[in-house]
């Protein structure tokens, strides 16, 4: 069972563990995504969200680390065939990633065959479980109505997710509490949560683990994390108590 976290009581470590650092900008090169492997290490993030080009060097920078390496399939507009999504699934696990964030088919979706958008997810779950990694459902929500968000939270359940997700990031909107509120009152306790797109401050990254959010992809974890330790010293020389760690 997913511990349970809230704003109050969580620690500087488990919020790290709430992101998934996203290197995901097309323009990003090598360097970048290496620099960016170090920062999310330097931190403990989650995992570093990589394009699937990426993924191999990635896992090579931490393979030493407790940062895992997650990618992208089927991005960012989830129009690729199954066998495709699979195919990919399975070259993102031979190059080292152990959690995949696919985009379920959003035209599909919205043509309501519904049938097909199940069977696209339970490929790439059922490819991913054999190896023991994991799997994110990115619904996009910017395109659906809420009777689609709901439909695709119970869809992508169904199929064996293990999380359903806001947004790509590359859509005309990202997280808003309102779906976040919607998707987690949609899954049952077994699917957990993702926010992506537009959470860039420590308040709003507190504010979706209040949504009941257990991860959330952020490029901004540095400012977070820094402005998260500077709360937690703040509070720890008011009270007298020199230990970083508290809640915030």
């Amino acid at each position: 069972m997913t511990t349970k976290l809230n704003s109050k009581t969580i620690t500087y470590q488990q919020l790290a563990k709430v992101i998934d650092h996203s290197l995901l900008r097309p323009e990003l090169t090598e360097e970048d995504v290496i620099a960016g492997c170090r920062l999310a290490d330097e931190y403990h993030a989650a995992t570093v969200c990589v394009k699937p080009c990426h993924v191999r060097l990635s896992a090579e920078v931490l393979k030493d680390s407790d940062v895992m390496v997650s990618t992208v399939i089927g991005f960012p507009h989830g129009s690729n065939l199954t066998a495709i999504k699979v195919a990919e699934a399975q070259q993102a696990m031979d190059d080292g990633a152990v959690e995949l964030d696919m985009v379920l088919n959003i035209g599909q979706l919205r043509s309501g065959k519904f049938d097909y958008v199940r069977e696209d997810i339970h490929a790439v779950c059922d490819a991913a479980h054999a190896r023991g990694a994991k799997v994110k459902v990115i619904l996009e929500n910017a395109y659906l109505t809420d009777e689609q968000k709901i439909t695709a939270c119970q869809l992508a359940e169904a199929a064996g997710a293990d999380w359903v997700k806001t947004s790509t990031g590359f859509a005309p909107s990202g997280a808003t509490l309102e779906d976040l509120r919607l998707m987690r009152a949609t899954v049952s306790e077994k699917v957990q949560v993702k926010a992506a797109g537009g959470v860039r401050t420590l308040d709003a990254l507190l504010a979706v683990i209040d949504a009941g959010c257990t991860r959330c992809g952020a490029t901004a974890t540095k400012v977070i994390m820094d402005d998260f330790a500077a709360h937690l010293q703040s509070g720890a020389a008011s009270s007298g108590d020199g230990a970083l760690g508290g809640g915030y």
